[in-house]
Formats: C-alpha cells, structure tokens, sequence
C-alpha cells in the first residue's frame, strides 16, 4: 500500500469564474480498499465560492457500467467511486447527469441516497405546485424505505472513462457502450 501524505495545495491560483486570484487546487491520493490508488481533484475559490471536484482511478478502464440491487439496510456501507463523468440512475426517482458543474467524489450507497433526498427536500419546499410537493414528498419517502432496508430499489452507474465503480461483491459489472 502506498504511503498516503496529505492532499498538495496550490493557493492565489486565477478563479476561471471571477478572475480574482483566490482559487485554491488540491490534489489528493488514497488507497480505496477493493479498489485501488485514486486520485481527489478540487478547486475551491474563496471570492465566487465556485467549486469544482473530480475522482480519476491510478489507470484509467474501458467505459463501464455497474448496477447493483438495494435489498438491505447494510447496502448503504457499501463503497461508491463516482468520477464527474459519471451518471448515476435511480429508477422512478432521480438520474443524477454529468456536466459542467459534476462532481466526483468516494462516499457510499447512503451517501448518494442522502445527497438526492437533499435535492428532493429543496424541490419540495421550494416548488409552489401542490402535486410537485406531493411527488417530491413521496419519493423521499420510498428513499428513507428503502435506507431502512423495507424496500429495495437497483441503482446503475454509467462511466464513459471508466473512474467510476460499486465496491461489493453483490455488483454487477459490465462494458458501457455510451450513445
């Protein structure tokens, strides 16, 4: 296992956003277990609080795909890579799409479940439209079943670059042939 340091920063860096010189870069690697050497790439600007992260794998693969069924509440420790090219799909409820402002990011089956439930809340509290509030509501409730392991749901991520991956053996993975 390689020795793992603290993430190298680079400060007073030009914001692509603003232009004022107060974007930091950080660069970090850590060893995922199951997994492999993967790369942390942030900038982080304190004038425009413009932000931007991304996950690369130590060697790149072919565009991949993996799917992975939900059934139990100890399905939400299980260890997610998500690289900003990713797309992460949850039938009936979100597809989380690629673009200029995705992240990559290493966190867990609950982690992905806690960031759409904080998406869904916003839309529901935010949306003046009665059904829109209703629908928002009910899919926050399917959600908090399913992290309590009382229903299951299969997720699927897509990753042209191959950086992406569900760490468990209960995974399926297969070749992703993009559109």
């Amino acid at each position: 296992m390689a020795e793992e340091t603290g993430p190298a920063m680079l400060e007073g860096q030009p914001c692509p956003m603003c232009g004022t010189n107060n974007l930091t870069l950080m660069e970090d690697e850590r060893e995922v277990p199951y997994f492999g050497m993967v790369y942390l790439f942030s900038m982080n600007c304190s004038n425009c609080k413009y932000h931007k992260a991304d996950v690369e794998t130590e060697s790149s693969d072919e565009p991949v795909k993996f799917t992975f069924k939900i059934d139990s509440e100890e399905d939400m420790k299980v260890r997610v890579v998500k690289s900003g090219d990713a797309t992460i799909k949850i039938p009936r409820i979100m597809t989380i799409e690629p673009g200029p402002a995705s992240n990559g990011y290493v966190t867990n089956i609950e982690g992905i479940f806690n960031r759409v439930k904080h998406q869904l809340e916003t839309a529901r509290d935010n949306s003046e439209d009665k059904d829109e509030r209703k629908k928002a509501k009910n899919m926050l409730k399917k959600i908090q079943n399913i992290m309590w392991g009382n229903d299951s749901i299969t997720i699927t991520i897509e990753d042209p670059t191959g950086n992406s991956a569900i760490i468990s053996d209960k995974a399926e993975k297969s070749k992703y042939k993009p559109k």
